[in-house]
């Protein structure tokens, strides 16, 4: 199994969503998130006064997947999360981690079952 973790733009967390679960990956946490990558924050104005934000809000997916589903999963969230056809800059990340088990604590299972 592996850990699918995703971070995106807020705007597009719904779309991700409908995507997911229209082809059959249902679970997901989601915890806002704050970060900083090429982009390097930007600057607003509030009430007259310019100052600049250093860490742009961002949405972090966490989706565990069976090994057979990962390019799927991928693929999926890259159609849902990027901007545009080409994209833009601060459409965020995907990282896969080795997920070694799994366990429901309601009834105890492990691994695929769990999830």
């Amino acid at each position: 199994m592996k850990l699918i973790t995703a971070i995106i733009q807020p705007a597009r967390l719904e779309a991700l969503r409908q995507s997911l679960q229209a082809n059959g990956i249902f679970g997901m946490t989601v915890t806002d998130a704050h970060g900083v990558g090429r982009q390097r924050g930007h600057t607003e104005v509030y009430r007259g006064h310019e100052y600049e934000v250093n860490l742009v809000k961002k949405v972090k997916v966490d989706i565990a997947v069976e090994d057979h589903d990962v390019e799927k999963a991928v693929e999926y969230i890259i159609k849902a999360a990027r901007s545009g056809i080409e994209g833009k800059i601060g459409d965020g990340k995907i990282f896969i981690l080795p997920l070694e088990d799994v366990v429901r604590i309601r009834t105890g299972e492990v691994g695929a079952a769990a999830v």
